[in-house]
């Protein structure tokens, strides 16, 4: 059976844009489909709310690499919300089509996205509550030290 993919596909199936893997990326995600055994990995960097870089590794078939290589293409630059809302029917337009039974493939890549951003998003948060608990602490510790400073200087 012949899938009929258009040559945009086709394009970024053969030369795919944004393979490979951002060295110390702000964060990771992994996402994968049982039924067709298809994988995805995605590492981003981000900078001032916005996808500075995106970058994703592939195994899969066709559509799978084609799906993440426009999508990558499209959300560079975007802010994070925006590309949290990226609407997997946009990425098959932008191919200007998939069979049919290949349409998960860009809902898939979609998926990954988000959750390459929900990962980074919690480390973030994950930092900054570390940072406002390493304040607490401090701030209990100097209380402590002028207290005692104090009970020392009344003696």
């Amino acid at each position: 059976m012949a899938l009929n993919y258009t040559k945009k596909t086709l394009n970024h199936f053969l030369k795919p844009k944004n393979i490979g893997e951002i060295k110390n990326a702000d964060a990771y995600a992994e996402i994968g489909n049982m039924v067709c055994g298809d994988q995805l990995n995605f590492s981003i960097r981000v900078q001032k709310g916005k996808i500075k870089d995106v970058k994703f590794l592939s195994f899969g078939c066709a559509s799978n690499i084609a799906t993440a290589s426009i999508m990558t293409e499209k959300v560079k630059g975007m802010s994070l919300e925006e590309a949290k809302n990226y609407d997997w029917n946009k990425i098959v337009a932008d191919l200007g089509g998939l069979p049919q039974q290949k349409v998960h493939c860009s809902i898939m890549a979609v998926e990954g996205l988000k959750k390459v951003i929900d990962n980074y998003e919690d480390k973030k948060d994950v930092k900054k509550d570390s940072k406002k608990e390493l304040k607490k602490v401090m701030k209990k510790k100097s209380t402590k030290v002028s207290t005692k400073k104090s009970a020392k200087k009344k003696k």
